[in-house]
């Protein structure tokens, strides 16, 4: 007998161990499909703040930025359709150029223009910078991405000294974001203050490129029409002798004038466009001869045109006098006086190239 319960207890356990592994399994899973869901309802916890901040709308703070960005852009394109170039003082420069926020960019000409500054320089940068502005104002890609600015010192002489600017006129680019660079001040001794070169680096500090369009000059044309008016009337007044055009003195002063025009620096003036010269603002002190060897004042030509000149007429002189078979005493005043050209004009020549260009003598 106790067989048979053994076999009936066993197989009473086989059914029922079946079930109770069912019962155990389905209450594991049931853990974890809470598991599951509550790190679903966590992570929408957390991501729902999230959600709500990238969809909600602009804070006041916000929109008050939005707006005052809005209203100074308009006002700066009201004032550049009125004129190209638009004039500030201390405030409007704070409000406009250094104060956030802003999405555009401001060219701003320092200059002193005042009568009594006697900047002759500040009038001609004045020139060639309407010119560029109106350039730009007239153009069919005018836009709100650029707008050409100018402060006088009269006028912002708290400017002047913010900036820490001893010297007029001076062009610096403040870009839409972050403070000035080196590279966004322009280079003027050294490139010249042509419109089309400061076009040029306007457009490597702002992708904004300007073609300068400059109204008809016919000066230029008037003094040619002039030129062949004389020069034509001269020849039919000599019409029978006309011997002077086979004159060897003329046509050799014709040619050392253009070679002096030439040396002189002319062809570079008209190129580049330098000042005559340069005035200090702080101490009224006007320089003539540009202290780099990469650029050069129109007077600067000048000068050089005369010492190259001066030893020009020594050595004929020099020549005359040991050619000439006139009086002995006569031949030496002459060597004397062309010896005296060439050296004293020729060593204040030497001195100028010393001064601009540092370290001469050169050492091997």
């Amino acid at each position: 007998m106790a067989a048979p319960r053994s076999e009936a207890a066993a197989a009473a356990a086989a059914a029922v161990g079946p079930s109770t592994r069912g019962g155990g399994a389905s209450r594991l899973s049931r853990a974890r499909c809470r598991w599951r869901w509550g790190l679903a309802g966590a992570s929408c916890a957390l991501l729902l703040p999230l959600l709500l901040l990238l969809c909600a709308p602009p804070s006041v703070a916000q929109k008050k930025k939005e707006n005052l960005l809005a209203e100074k852009v308009e006002q700066l394109m009201d004032w550049s359709v009125r004129r190209s170039v638009i004039r500030m003082n201390g405030d409007k420069f704070r409000r406009f150029v250094k104060a956030p926020p802003r999405n555009y960019s401001v060219v701003v000409m320092f200059t002193a223009l005042q009568p009594q500054r006697q900047c002759s320089v500040c009038r001609q940068a004045n020139e060639e910078y309407q010119v560029l502005a109106n350039s730009w104002r007239y153009s069919s890609v005018f836009s709100n991405k650029l707008f050409f600015s100018v402060v006088d010192y009269d006028e912002g002489a708290d400017v002047f000294q913010q900036l820490n600017m001893n010297s007029a006129p001076t062009f610096m680019h403040f870009p839409p974001k972050g403070k000035p660079k080196r590279a966004d001040t322009f280079d003027l001794q050294r490139i010249g203050f042509a419109a089309e070169q400061l076009a040029k680096w306007i457009a490597d500090r702002t992708d904004v490129h300007i073609r300068v369009f400059r109204p008809p000059n016919y000066s230029g044309t008037i003094a040619l029409a002039l030129l062949i008016s004389l020069v034509g009337g001269l020849l039919y007044l000599r019409r029978n002798n006309l011997e002077f055009i086979y004159n060897k003195t003329g046509w050799a002063m014709a040619s050392l004038c253009v070679v002096f025009a030439m040396t002189s620096g002319q062809m570079w003036n008209h190129i580049r466009g330098p000042p005559y010269a340069h005035k200090n603002p702080q101490n009224g002190q006007v320089s003539y001869i540009h202290g780099s060897s990469q650029a050069q004042f129109v007077a600067e030509s000048h000068i050089i045109l005369l010492l190259n000149a001066a030893i020009t007429m020594g050595m004929v002189l020099l020549n005359e006098a040991a050619t000439s078979k006139g009086d002995v005493s006569k031949r030496r005043i002459i060597c004397l006086v062309g010896l005296g050209l060439v050296v004293f004009f020729f060593s204040f020549l030497l001195s100028i190239f010393r001064s601009k260009y540092h370290g001469y003598p050169y050492s091997a």
